[in-house]
């Protein structure tokens, strides 16, 4: 692999130790990943890219502590994930990860303020709480004087500010940002897989922002 000079100066967050995921399809086991090792820290900002098939989105899921791995460990914040239950799993999809779709995901006939309160609700935040919570990260991304507009009176790039800053408003150890190419232009981090390995790592450091995690096509 291919690594700059620069190292990232966070704590580490995720430290995955050859990695494998195999999945079985009909007679045919089809090994989605097939060792793959990486450390992220905080303070990083990647984009994880490959072609079709390269494992990227296996790559994903398994970052996001959507899947499970076949063999090989995994750590996030110093703990193996491995030896979560389901709702220690389910406390770092929600507090620690935020994820960032594709299409959004947003609630169709929810507002703005909504949509960005319900990682929240989740959580267990009381209502005063996190709609105080909900109206600071709205405002961080500019969208204070869109607070009540649902999803279908935004524009295409405000849905995406309304998805952001639901993803932040937990303050994430980890944002996770699928297929946004414009994003992952700008990382600083470059992790590119190839038939479930990964092929290069351009490694380097932005200090303003947590980490980002881009899968890209």
């Amino acid at each position: 692999m291919n690594h700059n000079s620069t190292r990232p100066v966070g704590p580490l967050v995720i430290d995955i130790e050859n990695i494998t995921k195999d999945y079985v399809m009909g007679e045919e086991i089809v090994r989605a990943l097939r060792g793959v090792s990486l450390q992220i820290h905080r303070n990083e900002y990647i984009a994880i890219m490959g072609p079709s098939g390269s494992g990227k989105s296996t790559l994903m899921n398994m970052l996001g502590c959507l899947d499970t791995p076949t063999s090989g460990r995994y750590e996030f914040n110093g703990r193996n994930v491995a030896e979560m239950d389901d709702d220690e799993l389910a406390a770092i999809r929600n507090r620690e990860i935020g994820f960032v779709f594709q299409t959004f995901n947003l609630l169709p006939r929810s507002t703005s303020l909504r949509n960005v309160e319900l990682p929240l609700i989740y959580a267990g935040i009381d209502p005063e709480t996190r709609e105080e919570m909900a109206v600071r990260v709205l405002d961080e991304v500019g969208l204070g004087d869109r607070m009540n507009h649902k999803p279908n009176e935004l524009s295409g790039g405000q849905r995406q500010r309304v998805a952001v800053a639901r993803a932040l408003v937990n303050n994430p150890s980890i944002i996770l940002v699928t297929h946004e190419r414009d994003i992952a232009a700008h990382a600083r981090r470059t992790v590119h897989l190839r038939d479930g390995l990964i092929e290069t790592d351009h490694a380097g450091f932005i200090p303003e922002v947590d980490l980002v995690a881009l899968d890209r096509p």
